[in-house]
């Protein structure tokens, strides 16, 4: 098993470590239990990756927690491995950690929630990086860029699904 490339394993769940760069973002998908069931569904099967444009090589078909996953996309190799599982009724989730080869060095979550009042669904991503490898480290501020406009399609890969 490959380690991960960074120490602070999990903290994706809290007060994200400083050092890093931090992203927040945060979609309203729509409302109901359809909404909230078709976006778990994408999120816990790769599928709002795939839909993001990365070719996904999972050991497992359904997101569970220690699962290793590459993931390419422009000649890049991207291993990761899923740190922890959200399965709450009306949170649903996972985050995982980048490994050893990894372009950056980090965490990221994916999370859905959906108001148990209202019923609105909302998808929210929370991360934490630096570069990892020479190759990303030369990318400075367009890493960044590029880190943002992936969350984006993300985030519209669960709206569309």
């Amino acid at each position: 098993m490959t380690d991960f490339n960074y120490r602070e394993v999990g903290a994706t769940r809290g007060a994200l470590p400083p050092g890093y760069y931090h992203l927040h973002a945060s979609h309203v998908l729509g409302s109901g239990d359809e909404v909230f069931g078709r976006a778990v569904n994408r999120l816990m099967s790769w599928d709002m990756h795939r839909g993001a444009g990365l070719k996904v090589e999972a050991r497992s078909a359904r997101v569970i927690e220690g699962a290793e996953v590459v993931m390419h996309w422009l000649g890049q190799r991207i291993p990761c491995r899923v740190v922890y599982v959200v399965d709450e009724p009306d949170r649903r989730g996972f985050a995982y950690g980048t490994l050893a080869g990894h372009p950056e060095c980090g965490e990221e979550s994916f999370v859905i929630d959906r108001d148990a009042h209202t019923g609105v669904v909302t998808a929210t991503v929370i991360a934490f990086s630096k570069p990892g490898r020479l190759s990303a480290k030369l990318l400075g501020p367009l890493g960044r860029a590029l880190q943002k406009w992936m969350t984006s399609r993300y985030l519209d890969a669960l709206k569309t699904g």
